[in-house]
């Protein structure tokens, strides 16, 4: 069993990366937030904590920055309702610390507006692990502005979206219908692009 990986990030997006390990490509998948720390951190080492998921199809490696992220997915995983890929769209659409503060304050509405949690499985996840939340309650930074191009942003959110497994209809339908800057003019990232996005899919 997997505890971390680290090495030189060789691939890096919105739902995975890949970590040269020893001349060994590592191929994990990540939330949006994990993606977050890693693009900030350059193309220096990484070091990714893992939880492994064994299936008789494949073997399947999530990888987080932090120990609060990874404990709140093993969380999450143990409700009954949520999977692993319920449990890194709702860790897509919300920090660590707005999860928890959710699930502290039996915040059920704010929870079911993850995309594909309804209103039991909301219900499941405040109540089972209101007494848990305090193990991850760590924030996670929010992440800086891009320069890029907002069309190369929405061109990667999109790619993204569909790799979560959204139809790519829905996904080209929301994208264009949204303005994907702030205020001031500036360009969303692509982790502010999607977690938007997953509000509206």
């Amino acid at each position: 069993m997997y505890e971390y990986i680290s090495g030189k990030l060789a691939l890096l997006e919105p739902t995975r990366a890949v970590i040269d390990a020893g001349g060994v490509g590592y191929l994990l998948e990540i939330s949006l937030n994990t993606y977050d720390a890693l693009n900030r951190g350059g193309d220096e080492a990484v070091k990714l904590l893992v939880h492994e998921v064994v299936r008789e199809d494949a073997n399947l490696l999530y990888g987080f920055a932090d120990e609060s992220e990874r404990a709140m997915f093993r969380m999450l995983i143990e409700v009954n309702g949520v999977g692993v890929q319920t449990a890194r769209v709702m860790l897509s659409s919300m920090t660590v610390e707005e999860l928890c503060n959710a699930i502290a304050e039996q915040n059920v509405k704010k929870i079911q507006k993850v995309k594909g949690i309804g209103a039991k499985t909301a219900q499941r996840i405040a109540l089972e692990l209101a007494d848990k939340v305090g193990a991850a309650a760590a924030r996670i930074p929010a992440s800086g502005r891009a320069a890029s191009s907002s069309t190369q942003q929405q061109d990667e959110a999109a790619v993204a979206l569909t790799m979560l497994g959204f139809p790519k209809t829905a996904v080209d339908k929301v994208l264009a219908a949204g303005t994907w800057h702030t205020p001031d003019g500036h360009p969303f990232t692509v982790e502010e692009i999607i977690k938007e996005a997953l509000k509206r899919l």
